[in-house]
């Protein structure tokens, strides 16, 4: 820390701001000129600014709630579900109940406030309090300290960290837009073998060539500690002492997360949430697992108020099919094509973290006077 700056509180060098909500019944509270931010919307951000949000309010509604607008130029946080979204709002601005407005005094700059909340988003998650979520307390978030360098350097630390940060952001994007392909490949390569097939291949339906069958209901209270992994829509979800289906076996997503396709080599238990393939008919199952790793079943969605698979659906489904004698050979290849995909995707995932790493280390350099 160099000599010039000082530490003070936030509550020192901002005045904060909490948010409130309208009735959400009363037409007349809705869709005005004012701004209205909410941390769902705040997450879903790409730069730091805000200018327009998915909803407004009337000036009877900011009456109402007394949902007080912040000038521009603010800091808004989410305070709640979850604490440390950030935004930077450029026209005036009120929020909802799970956020803070911070509006710097005079000596403080906007951008150096936001990035130093950015910084220590860790640090305001420990200080929230509350059993069924965490919330961070205005009387908590004024006593959180903030170094205060003069304001010029604020203004030349800020354009260090936008610089950089544009520049992270830049290969940062490229790395996840090659994740990104090498994640689709996969399934691209599948789904164009089993829509145009190949030569000896069979157009035939998935009822044809299997049987799918809804998995079984098991409480956690009903599990005992065992080896026998449960596989859910979502995967292996925990491990049990008995099992349902010998293995190896095929499991899909019937409810949450639908068609997502799971290959479990030994015995195992298929939750409710899933479907298995209870008869392969003489077909290869890591075949039919990689078939389902192709197979787009999302349209098939039978559920009303929550997402579903009825296995008639699914059977009823046309797929060109290969013979049994050519599927050990597609399975190899497939194989092959996962390894080589899942190569890639360590890669760029850790490439990804490397950058998230960076941002991390040039942050501490920044309020640590390094920079």
């Amino acid at each position: 820390m160099t000599q010039s700056w000082s530490y003070k509180t936030i509550g020192d060098v901002c005045e904060i701001v909490n948010g409130a909500t309208p009735k959400t019944g009363t037409s007349a509270f809705w869709d005005g000129p004012h701004q209205w931010a909410t941390p769902a919307e705040m997450g879903k951000r790409l730069t730091p600014y805000l200018d327009e949000t998915s909803r407004s309010l009337t000036a009877a509604g900011l009456d109402s709630c007394s949902a007080s607008p912040v000038p521009p130029h603010s800091v808004i946080m989410s305070s709640r579900a979850p604490i440390g979204h950030l935004v930077i709002n450029t026209v005036p601005m009120s929020f909802n109940q799970g956020c803070k407005g911070l509006v710097p005094r005079p000596e403080l700059d906007h951008k150096f406030l936001y990035y130093y909340l950015f910084s220590k988003v860790a640090h305001l998650n420990e200080l929230g309090t509350g059993a069924t979520f965490k919330e961070l307390s205005a009387g908590s978030l004024k006593r959180v300290e903030i170094p205060v360098p003069p304001f010029p350097e604020q203004q030349r630390i800020v354009g260090i960290l936008d610089q950089s940060f544009e520049a992270i952001a830049k290969v940062k994007a490229n790395a996840e837009r090659n994740l990104f392909k090498t994640k689709t490949m996969l399934a691209e390569e599948l789904r164009t073998m089993l829509t145009a097939g190949r030569e000896g291949w069979i157009r035939t339906t998935i009822g044809e060539q299997l049987t799918l069958q809804r998995g079984y209901d098991i409480t956690k209270s009903e599990q005992r500690p065992g080896e026998i992994p449960v596989v859910s829509s979502s995967g292996i979800k925990s491990y049990h002492s008995d099992s349902k289906v010998r293995g190896p076996g095929v499991v899909i997503g019937r409810k949450g997360t639908l068609g997502s396709a799971f290959y479990i080599e030994g015995d195992f238990w298929p939750h409710d949430t899933s479907l298995y393939v209870k008869d392969f008919k003489g077909n290869n199952p890591k075949f039919v697992y990689y078939a389902f790793c192709g197979l787009n079943v999302k349209h098939l969605d039978s559920g009303t108020a929550n997402p579903a698979l009825n296995r008639n659906t699914v059977h009823a489904l046309q797929v060109n099919w290969p013979p049994f004698g050519l599927q050990s050979e597609f399975c190899a290849y497939l194989d092959e094509l996962c390894d080589g995909s899942g190569r890639l995707e360590a890669l760029y995932s850790s490439k990804i973290q490397q950058f998230n790493d960076l941002k991390a280390s040039v942050l501490h350099q920044a309020f640590s006077g390094k920079l």
